[in-house]
């Protein structure tokens, strides 16, 4: 994907309609033709929210905002704003609420989608008006219903019954193991989050100048086989390994394993989107909670990454004077990393090195989420825009950050500044961990 910056209006919206297509076509992907409508309807668990909402709250957002904020296009349907407010609704009470059932849902988003494509065209993208300067309320919308997309791909793990997703064709492609598997950071100041981009959510900024001092950082995040040692040495049993609340987690959770993860016999298997399968040992783990990943990195003798450790190995470098977009430069390249779909997994040790960092860091956007040691804040100067409900809601000590994306995220969200968050308890969600340590 070329610089936003560096198209004209012209190519902007070229390109804005073809990435609401692409991400409506993924949207429709994972709730059309996969399952039948009382599934689309039913709720798996209380973490999630019925298929069929997560369907109709992306047209609904996209009303909100590339319809009546956006063009002053006047409501299409008031009435269902509060259905599909997720903030007026806790998922575990979405299945009670008058939901617009599959087929009324489709009809809606595609009627809303049609209007903003016929009203695309009149939008200036005004650079005084910060709402659509650099088309970002439609980048915003491309990505809310992406991260959606991702939801859903959690929510179809956690259903019960045949699998209802295939396996895409192909794989990782080549795997060549890193010179090492930790790598030196060297101490210095590094501008942290978004500068010039214009679809960066509010969090990623303003960028700003961090001093760092020296550190180690993973070249690739922790394995199965890696967690499986932790957990073979006794890492559930052992209170020294855990923080407090982590240990009153394990203790009222019953947790001993990753999420999915069940043994039979002497082997530990896993259930991956309907089918159980042997945990492969070289894939990263996934499907952990940050306490867990606490407590491996305890273990093994050294600490999650702060989350302005996790992104200076990704988007600075030797000698470097600029951040990069991606871990491999400014523009997004296919075959770099896992993103998007392009495995129903996590990939394995030693796959995509041609999309290392600067510093020789692997698999840093992809594969996994990686749960960092850092609380979820506003950076210094933080402006909350276009509304306080996306970032500033959630800052404090109650949510911990998470950097690089999953194998479920799509590219366009998955840039080095990207902030995702969430309770140190969460399990369902596609994260895992690498480790650093401090330098001597």
């Amino acid at each position: 994907m070329v610089a936003l910056s560096a198209l004209d209006e012209h190519a902007l919206k070229e390109l804005i309609a073809d990435e609401l297509g692409a991400v409506r076509d993924r949207s429709l992907g994972l709730t059309t033709g996969v399952l039948d409508g009382a599934e689309l309807t039913a709720q798996v668990s209380p973490l999630m929210s019925p298929l069929v909402w997560d369907l109709a709250h992306v047209g609904n957002y996209e009303e909100l905002w590339l319809l009546r904020a956006a063009a002053g296009i006047d409501p299409m349907r008031p009435e269902i704003d509060t259905l599909y407010d997720a903030f007026e609704h806790p998922r575990a009470e979405r299945p009670s609420l008058p939901l617009l059932p599959p087929e009324e849902a489709r009809a809606y988003i595609s009627t809303v989608r049609a209007k903003v494509l016929d009203s695309l065209g009149r939008v200036r993208f005004d650079p005084r008006e910060p709402l659509t300067a650099g088309g970002f309320v439609y980048g915003m919308v491309v990505q809310h219903e992406h991260q959606h997309d991702e939801t859903m791909l959690a929510t179809h793990q956690l259903r019960r019954g045949a699998p209802a997703l295939l396996d895409p064709p192909g794989g990782a492609g080549e795997r060549r193991a890193p010179a090492a598997g930790e790598v030196l950071v060297e101490a210095g100041p590094f501008v942290m989050g978004a500068s010039d981009d214009p679809w960066a959510y509010d969090n990623e900024r303003p960028g700003h100048v961090v001093d760092l001092p020296a550190y180690h950082i993973d070249t690739e995040p922790v394995t199965n086989a890696a967690y499986l040692a932790f957990m073979e040495d006794g890492g559930y049993d052992r209170p020294d390994w855990w923080t407090p609340a982590g240990w009153e987690w394990r203790d009222s959770s019953g947790k001993r394993a990753p999420a999915f993860w069940s043994r039979e016999g002497t082997r530990w298997v896993r259930r991956r989107f309907g089918r159980v399968e042997d945990v492969p040992p070289d894939e990263a783990v996934q499907h952990v909670c940050w306490y867990e990943a606490d407590a491996y990195a305890r273990w093994a003798g050294k600490r999650l990454p702060t989350e302005a450790e996790w992104e200076k190995a990704a988007a600075w470098g030797p000698g470097a004077d600029r951040a990069r977009r991606y871990p491999w430069g400014d523009e997004y390249a296919e075959g770099r990393a896992n993103l998007g779909q392009r495995l129903l997994r996590p990939s394995s040790a030693g796959a995509f090195p041609d999309g290392e960092s600067a510093y020789g860091v692997r698999r840093l956007v992809g594969d996994v989420w990686e749960w960092t040691a850092t609380d979820f804040h506003g950076y210094p100067g933080f402006r909350s825009f276009p509304y306080k409900e996306y970032s500033e809601v959630f800052f404090g000590p109650d949510y911990k950050v998470l950097r690089g994306g999953s194998w479920a995220t799509h590219p366009l969200a998955a840039r080095n500044t990207f902030r995702n968050w969430d309770h140190p308890i969460r399990r369902q969600i596609f994260a895992g961990f690498r480790c650093a340590r401090d330098a001597a």
